[in-house]
């Protein structure tokens, strides 16, 4: 640590902590305002967090939260799990149970604490460990108090805060940032308009929110997400280091050319791929009609395995290694992708995104690492061709809605430079299906179903990844795919076609037993056979934020 007074405010965290301890009285429920209390499962009494830069390759995260739990349904504040790898360790780490009076019931032990490598259920291989410790208890409400502290050998993503959220209030809550003055941070505050703290130290400053009696969000149905919508701080590094790797994220360009330094000399390719890249394109005229050839041969050649070692998971394994096991992560794969269109006479670019559905886009104007996935971008003209390099299935081109419609990050030969993934429009996003019926005096009919369906919607139930899958494994999509209450499938055929905007056509014959309710001489059915919606959304009086549909589409059924 640089400046004493950085350590001061330090002392006087742990200091106050040790004598308040010593009193064994702490968090008395009786201390908690009522309007905090109301309709909430936990209250957080204390959330200090103390982040301190030391240096470009060293910083130190002390926190003590303190959460006191009112009923079962809150009992998962009761445990904690925190994750350190090699490059980082956690000296500090307990917890002590007050019950309501706020005395003493428990201190955790270090027995308790389960020391054990992270298993996330997909990945291969991982460095990560991961610090647990349960302090449950049976009788409500009681309060747990957790104490630690994680050392950092890196500088690079500053943990935030989240001021507030749907599943508990907040009594109290700090939040400060420690620094030399040659390192300070960036900080963006969304959702909230407090001002900080600011201090000036002999070797350091400080910036430090506080935050007062917070009471719960409500997120409306259908509404934005809710990562967009708490109240938070975020913050980040300008100039860093990341296991001797140093860079500076003050901007996106720079940000970009950090990454280029982690990619650098990984693209080398075995002489025998070299021979497979010039037998594949030889004789194909376009950009595109490479790229597509070349992007089919990494599917058939290699599989996505989720790899978590070295720089925090985000230098890729050299195209080398890939080549020789047949596998690799995002990051591996698409170095692997961008190593053989180079050989190839194409420029390819590494490009790192925030994928998923439900996850918040790039903030555009706080650089700070945002993503957790790679994909390749080929800029042909005006065109801009897209690989999703870790599917097997997925068409050339094509984002579909894990990457498309979000902002990434190119890494290019002048650093890094934000893009835009295509968007899918309502009328590219369609299903269309006829259903001729013929129905019996019974009651009992036949039915022939082909539905088409395209871009997004191929993805509809994994659509898109049995498309070319046996045929007990396209039947079981069939039948759980097949919105109808009684039936059995005669036959089916299933065909797609990898465009940019994929299709995907389903043909199903089946046998449909009481179809029709016989009344007498009449015969009652549902018209709509297959695609029926029942769904009513909440009604919301004074409904304050947007309704909001992340991907349009068009359904036409014709029976």
């Amino acid at each position: 640590m640089k400046g004493a007074s950085a350590g001061v405010s330090v002392i006087f965290l742990w200091g106050s902590m040790l004598a308040a301890q010593a009193t064994d009285i702490r968090y008395p429920v009786s201390e908690i305002p009522e309007d905090l209390k109301t309709n909430v499962n936990a209250v957080v009494r204390e959330n200090q967090m103390v982040y301190t830069i030391h240096s470009k390759s060293k910083a130190n995260l002390r926190i003590r939260y303190a959460v006191t739990i009112l009923n079962g349904k809150g009992r998962s504040f009761a445990s904690l799990t925190l994750s350190y790898d090699r490059l980082s360790k956690i000296p500090i780490f307990s917890a002590i149970v007050y019950d309501a009076d706020g005395k003493v019931i428990r201190k955790s032990k270090l027995s308790e604490i389960i020391d054990q490598a992270a298993s996330d259920g997909f990945s291969l291989y991982s460095d990560n460990r991961l610090k647990t410790v349960d302090m449950k208890q049976s009788d409500y409400p009681f309060t747990v108090e957790f104490t630690y502290e994680i050392e950092y050998k890196y500088l690079y993503g500053i943990p935030g805060l989240v001021i507030a959220n749907e599943q508990s209030a907040v009594q109290h809550a700090t939040y400060q940032l420690i620094f030399p003055s040659d390192l300070t941070p960036r900080y963006r505050v969304q959702n909230w308009s407090a001002d900080p703290v600011r201090e000036k130290m002999k070797d350091s400053e400080s910036i430090t929110w506080t935050f007062e009696n917070i009471r719960p969000m409500v997120f409306e149905p259908h509404g934005p997400l809710k990562e967009e919508l708490v109240p938070r701080i975020m913050a980040a590094p300008s100039s860093f280091e990341y296991d001797g790797y140093v860079g500076d994220m003050s901007s996106w360009k720079e940000f970009g050319k950090w990454y280029s330094l982690l990619n650098k000399n990984r693209d080398a390719l075995p002489d025998q791929l070299k021979l497979k890249v010039k037998e594949l394109t030889t004789g194909l005229s376009s950009t595109e009609e490479k790229a597509k050839a070349l992007y089919y041969y990494l599917q058939s050649k290699t599989r996505y395995v989720s790899i978590q070692l070295g720089i925090g998971g985000l230098q890729p394994f050299p195209a080398t290694t890939v080549d020789e096991l047949g596998y690799g992560d995002c990051k591996a794969l698409s170095n692997y992708m961008v190593a053989m269109l180079k050989e190839a006479g194409i420029k390819g670019y590494y490009t790192t995104i925030m994928a998923g559905e439900d996850e918040m886009d790039v903030i555009r104007d706080f650089p700070s690492h945002q993503s957790n996935h790679v994909i390749v971008a080929v800029p042909n003209g005006k065109d801009t061709m897209w690989m999703e390099c870790t599917s097997q299935t997925k068409a050339f081109g094509y984002m579909g809605r894990f990457t498309g419609g979000r902002t990434a990050l190119m890494i290019t030969d002048e650093g890094g430079k934000l893009v835009r993934t295509p968007d899918y429009t309502v009328e590219q996003n369609r299903q269309f299906r006829t259903a001729e019926l013929n129905i019996e005096a019974t009651g009992n009919a036949k039915a022939k179903v082909k539905t088409t369906y395209a871009g997004t919607q191929t993805e509809n139930g994994g659509l898109d990844e049995i498309q070319d899958s046996k045929y007990e494994d396209q039947k079981k999509w069939v039948q759980s795919n097949t919105d109808i209450p009684s039936f059995n499938i005669t036959s089916f055929a299933i065909a797609g076609n990898k465009n940019r905007i994929p299709t995907t056509v389903v043909k199903i014959s089946l046998d449909l037993n009481r179809y029709a309710s016989v009344s007498g001489k009449r015969l009652f059915v549902t018209p709509n056979l297959m695609n029926r919606n029942t769904y009513i959304p909440e009604k919301v009086p004074d409904r304050k934020t947007e309704v909001v549909r992340r991907y349009g589409y068009i359904d036409i059924d014709t029976i």
